[in-house]
């Protein structure tokens, strides 16, 4: 392609060129000034700090961390259980999402009142208060670590959900949820559901009448018609909007500070405290929901293809 003032497409090109230059001087501008500030007052900067020990220990993570190891370590120890809750919270409240859209199409009054209840009181209820009173519940109601609820080989107290390996060998804890864990799992899950059941009921309720007027002439029950006539078709509809759920879900995680749950907020708010990084340890922690959220959004949008009408 020619680069031409007088073809419309070149004058795009020098147009977009030149607005990058722009991006690129203004990014420049900033961050020597803030270095030059932070120089003239004595501030510390750079990202060198990642490579120190901590001093400080994680509770809880995919990996054990001790106050031995380098804060680059610890940052990852936080983004492992910021993804685990994010996965985690996306795959519960899409299916309890999708549930409770489907419940509004349904013939019993009670289940279309219930689940038209629950989306209105949830989404109305701000998140940061759900989390508080989910975790305030577990602590007041769940009973102490020594006597704990039994089902099975689970175990549930103060101390969070255990599995317990009771073998003749060996008697031990396989894996153990916390209970700012669950809390924050269980809020955003909640949470984020009413607004799924929302997009889910708008999507059924695009699809033309006359598939559903089909699916009963073939003889498909209610169910039958909603699993493999409406609700494949509303799949076009319902990606999109879902997918700002989905991003959604993993940045309201970062209220997990809130109620002590080690995600990579919580960790930068310590090293932080610790380092007097302030603006490293900020730009992680944007770096991980920036790289999070394009993630998220590239598998999604990667569906939202293969699921579209394709043009014959």
């Amino acid at each position: 392609m020619r680069l031409s003032w007088r073809s419309a497409s070149g004058r795009s090109l020098l147009y977009q060129a030149a607005a990058l230059l722009v991006v690129m001087v203004l990014g420049w501008f900033l961050a020597s000034n803030t270095a030059y500030n932070m120089a003239q007052r004595g501030i510390q900067s750079g990202f060198d700090f990642l490579w120190g020990p901590a001093g400080f220990e994680i509770g809880e993570g995919l990996f054990n961390f001790d106050s031995t190891q380098s804060y680059a370590l610890a940052f990852l120890t936080g983004l492992g259980n910021t993804v685990r809750v994010a996965v985690t919270g996306i795959v519960m409240a899409t299916l309890l999402g999708t549930l409770l859209g489907v419940g509004r199409f349904s013939r019993n009054l009670l289940v279309r009142v219930l689940c038209s209840a629950y989306v209105e009181v949830f989404r109305n209820i701000p998140l940061l208060l759900q989390l508080l009173m989910w975790y305030l519940m577990l602590a007041e109601l769940l009973p102490a670590v020594d006597t704990p609820m039994t089902l099975g080989p689970l175990e549930l107290s103060k101390g969070g959900l255990m599995w317990i390996s009771r073998s003749a060998h060996e008697e031990g804890a396989l894996w153990a949820l916390s209970p700012e864990f669950m809390a924050l799992t269980l809020g955003l899950t909640l949470y984020t559901a009413a607004f799924i059941a929302e997009v889910v009921r708008a999507g059924v309720a695009a699809v033309p009448r006359g598939q559903k007027e089909a699916s009963a002439a073939l003889g498909l029950s209610r169910l039958q018609a909603m699993r493999h006539v409406l609700l494949p078709q509303a799949l076009r509809i319902i990606i999109p909007p879902m997918t700002n759920q989905y991003l959604n879900l993993t940045k309201n995680s970062s209220l997990a500070v809130a109620i002590g749950y080690p995600d990579v907020v919580s960790i930068a708010n310590t090293a932080l405290n610790q380092t007097g990084r302030a603006v490293e340890c900020i730009a992680l922690v944007m770096a991980v929901y920036l790289c999070t959220s394009l993630l998220t959004a590239l598998l999604m949008n990667a569906y939202n293809r293969r699921v579209a009408l394709q043009e014959r």
